[in-house]
C-alpha cells in the first residue's frame, strides 16, 4: 500500500521560509513522478507548484520560482518543498503526489496523495 505523509506545515509571516516534507512508503517502482500541489481556501482545484522526477528533472509554477526548490533526499523516500520569501497568497493546504514516470511530470494526473499540510502566511 502506497502511503504519503507530509508534514512542516506552519503559520509564518510574509517573507518567512518553511520546509515541507513528504515520506514515501510502499511504492514498489523505481521511475516515478513526484510533486508538490496547493489548495488555498475557495479554490476549486489543485494547483501545480513542482514536480520532480526519478532522475531529478524539476519544474516550477511561474509564481515560485526562484522561491521555492523541490528536492528529495538520496534514498527518494523523502520529497521536500524548500519555500523561502513566502507570500500571503501562498498560503494554502499543500499536498504532496506520487505517480509512474511520464517524459512531463507536470502534467496529466496523480495517483497517490497525502492528506496535506496547511500553510499560512500572515502579513
Amino acid at each position: 500500500q502506497v502511503q504519503l505523509v507530509e508534514s512542516g506545515g506552519n503559520s509564518v509571516q510574509t517573507g518567512g521560509s518553511l520546509r515541507l516534507s513528504c515520506v514515501v512508503s510502499g511504492y514498489p517502482y523505481s521511475n516515478y513522478c513526484m510533486g508538490w500541489f496547493r489548495q488555498a481556501p475557495g479554490q476549486e482545484e489543485r494547483e501545480g507548484v513542482a514536480t520532480i522526477a526519478d532522475d531529478g528533472h524539476t519544474t516550477y509554477a511561474d509564481s515560485v520560482k526562484g522561491r521555492f526548490t523541490v528536492s528529495q533526499d538520496n534514498a527518494k523516500t523523502t520529497l521536500y518543498l524548500q519555500m523561502n520569501s513566502l507570500k500571503p497568497e501562498g498560503a494554502a493546504m499543500y499536498y504532496c503526489a506520487l505517480r509512474r514516470w511520464s517524459y512531463v511530470c507536470w502534467s496529466g494526473s496523480y495517483t497517490y496523495w497525502g492528506q496535506g499540510t496547511q500553510v499560512t502566511v500572515s502579513s
